[in-house]
């Protein structure tokens, strides 16, 4: 029952094939048969030349074998120079696609030395740089990606000065794929995320950026990171309806990926299914539907299904060592090896091994594959001595990944990393007294000399200690001050100051305005008071505000709404909060959100008690931030307010908690920013570090301990 419906289906897909077909050529044949002619006689119609390409670029992915009919059909009839080449171009791209490298690289040296000939102008240029990027795609296929990289930074280059577009965004991702494949995973994560920000700036919607994202999760699959990984493949999960075959391919298999290294063979298997399935149904698709096999044949292999294993690795040899792919045939002699052991042929083994393809750039992943199943040959030959050299190998390969996670997760918390490790080093420390204290039952004499000369080292390094706190907290004082004179000179900006000095300046003969300005100067001077204050209460906090919001009332009525909700157990003159922390989220929905918006403006100021602490929301109704990149904003004076209680609460046990969501507005069909804080009624703006106040105490008991042991 099963073959009877594949073959309705494809004969239904046949058919459907063959109306789009057919559509597609008349499309081709009255456009050109629409074109403008001189007196000559010559076709003026690059506009619909034009049109034609980028209708034949929509079919390509879909259906290389019939878009490369449709453009040999056109190309005799485009008349520009640059519009032919851009289809050759084009059919250098379908013949990848197909797996027909050779027809590929010959159209990309024909288009190559036409752009070395021609005058270099912008549209020769990004001819060019097209040029290079598929050449780099080429070399990224035969895994020369040190290659491919060289191409991809030209093109890139090349879209840079010229104005690429989305074309530069595909460039960056082209980048961030080769770092990834050649082992290069922080550079890979930069490349990813800088594609985000530029996609950001084009106003690209989310669903064209999904490529990004299963990339960042293929790093963190190479970094065995697997929570990352998760929570990228979901988020480029959601678009799978709308990605195109190549890339539906790309997502399965590498989702299939990240389960095969957890060793969760059943779930890779079942995307591994998938994409063997889905690319079935293309059958231009050749290479990735045999790239897909050998996966799979190396799940049924550690499965211990040997039988599967043998089959799907022996159809996929005579596939890539027709198209010369030496890194994939380096992958299935690797599995052709470990299934002779697993079948007990340690002959056939060893002659796989003497026989097996070695490249000139091998995968990481790859290697440490290799080298397992090479401890296992060597193991089985009774050769221990390799067998353990293989065994080490891999150790440092793993040691590498973790290092390169290091690496990355350091530039994202820097001052956590830096507090961490001060605390490792003072456990270190605590450690290696407890370990000295050990022997005492051994060197009881010597031991109490040693207990005195610690007690004198530990004395003086609490002293040294607390005179560097002292330092420190002076620097995180500096620190806090300078991020809010900064943050006041860009609120308090001169273009904020001329428009409503100007404005109240025009008309100081009008009490009103004259009530305006002296409120304005108000405004300037709290501010500038405040400064070098760490906290304020919550009744100043609202004045300030309420003073913020009768400057900008003339630009946001007469529809603008502010309520303020004040829990009655709260007492606004006891509470005290940080400085600013409810005036930067009031002016950001101001000037961001509100000020532009049409129809009623409603901004909500609350605060409750929840006991253990206190709950501050600010929310307006202007539609929400964008989140297309990840970020909840990078403003100046979200980053002080956050640099600042990130600074406050390494000082704290129970932290300041600030978050930044959309929101549903109960009762209008809206939606909103609400950014929302929760502050302990324990907090402490001292700036002491309370987890290091029994320091001295906790050593003196484990030392006394440790004593009455050894007696």
């Amino acid at each position: 029952m099963t073959s009877y419906i594949c073959q309705a289906i494809k004969i239904l897909r046949e058919n459907m094939a063959c109306k789009l077909h057919l559509i597609l050529y008349s499309c081709i044949v009255v456009l050109c048969t629409c074109c403008f002619h001189d007196k000559d006689g010559k076709a003026h119609s690059v506009g619909a030349e034009v049109r034609m390409i980028e209708q034949l670029d929509s079919l390509l992915e879909a259906d290389p074998t019939r878009a490369l009919s449709r453009m040999d059909s056109l190309l005799p009839h485009l008349t520009d120079s640059v519009l032919y080449y851009r289809g050759i171009v084009f059919k250098a791209k379908a013949y990848m696609l197909m797996s027909q490298p050779d027809h590929a690289d010959r159209m990309l040296k024909m288009a190559g030395r036409f752009c070395q000939a021609s005058k270099q102008d912008k549209d020769v240029l990004a001819l060019q740089a097209s040029v290079y990027n598929m050449e780099g795609n080429q070399l990224a296929r035969q895994t020369k990606f040190d290659s491919a990289r060289v191409k991809f930074l030209k093109a890139y280059h090349l879209y840079t000065e010229n104005g690429g577009g989305i074309r530069r965004f595909n460039i960056m991702l082209n980048l961030a794929d080769a770092y990834l494949r050649e082992g290069y995973y922080d550079k890979a994560s930069l490349w990813y995320h800088n594609s985000l920000a530029f996609a950001d700036s084009l106003r690209l919607p989310e669903a064209q950026c999904f490529s990004a994202y299963y990339g960042l999760g293929q790093v963190y699959m190479e970094l065995r990171d697997f929570t990352q990984c998760d929570a990228y493949y979901d988020r480029a999960g959601k678009f799978f309806e709308s990605m195109k075959p190549f890339e539906k391919h790309i997502y399965l298999n590498n989702r299939g990926n990240s389960y095969y290294f957890r060793q969760d063979y059943k779930t890779a298997l079942k995307y591994f299914r998938r994409s063997l399935a889905y690319v079935s149904l293309h059958p231009e698709m050749e290479y990735e539907r045999n790239l897909t096999m050998v996966n799979m044949g190396e799940v049924f292999l550690l499965m211990n299904q040997t039988d599967s294993a043998s089959y799907y690795l022996s159809r996929c040899y005579k596939f890539f060592q027709k198209v010369d792919n030496n890194s994939a045939l380096y992958y299935i002699d690797t599995q052709l090896i470990e299934l002779a052991l697993k079948e007990g042929n340690l002959p056939l083994a060893r002659k796989r091994l003497d026989e097996a393809v070695v490249p000139r750039f091998v995968e990481p992943n790859m290697v440490h594959i290799r080298n397992r199943y090479l401890q296992h040959y060597f193991e089985e030959s009774k050769d221990f001595r390799q067998a353990y050299y293989y065994q080490r190998e891999n150790s440092r390969i793993d040691d590498s990944i973790r290092s390169e996670r290091i690496k990355m997760r350091a530039q994202e918390a820097a001052l956590r990393f830096q507090r961490d490790s001060t605390l490792m080093h003072k456990e270190i420390l605590i450690q290696q007294a407890e370990n000295k204290v050990l022997l005492l039952h051994e060197w009881l004499y010597v031991g109490g000399l040693i207990i005195l000369l610690l007690i004198v080292a530990a004395g003086t390094w609490l002293i040294y200690r607390k005179r560097k706190r002292s330092m420190e907290e002076l620097k995180m004082r500096t620190a806090i001050t300078s991020l809010r004179l900064k943050n006041i000179r860009n609120r308090i900006s001169p273009h904020f100051v001329f428009n409503v000095l100007s404005r109240e300046i025009s008309s100081l003969k009008d009490k009103e305005s004259n009530m305006h300005l002296h409120e304005l100067i108000k405004l300037i001077r709290r501010n500038l008071e405040l400064t070098e204050s760490m906290t304020v209460t919550l009744a100043d906090e609202l004045d300030f505000v309420r003073t913020y919001i009768g400057l900008e009332e003339r630009v946001l009525q007469p529809d603008f709404e502010m309520h303020i909700d004040i829990s009655p157990s709260v007492d606004p003159e006891k509470v005290e909060i940080p400085v600013m922390l409810l005036q930067i989220p009031v002016e950001n929905a101001v000037k961001h959100a509100l000020v532009d918006k049409e129809g009623k403006r409603m901004l909500w100021i609350e605060v409750k008690d929840c006991k253990e602490y206190i709950e501050a929301v600010v929310r307006d109704n202007g539609g929400g931030f964008r989140v297309s990149t990840g970020s909840y904003g990078t403003g100046t004076g979200m980053k002080v307010l956050a640099q600042t209680i990130q600074l406050l609460n390494s000082y704290n046990r129970n932290p300041i908690i600030m978050t930044i969501n959309n929101v549903k507005i109960e009762g209008r069909e809206e939606t909103g920013c609400e950014v929302k804080f929760v502050i302990p009624v324990d907090y402490s703006y001292l700036l002491r570090r309370i987890k290091r106040t029994n320091l001295w105490r906790r050593f003196t008991e484990r030392l006394s301990l440790m004593t009455k042991k050894a007696q």
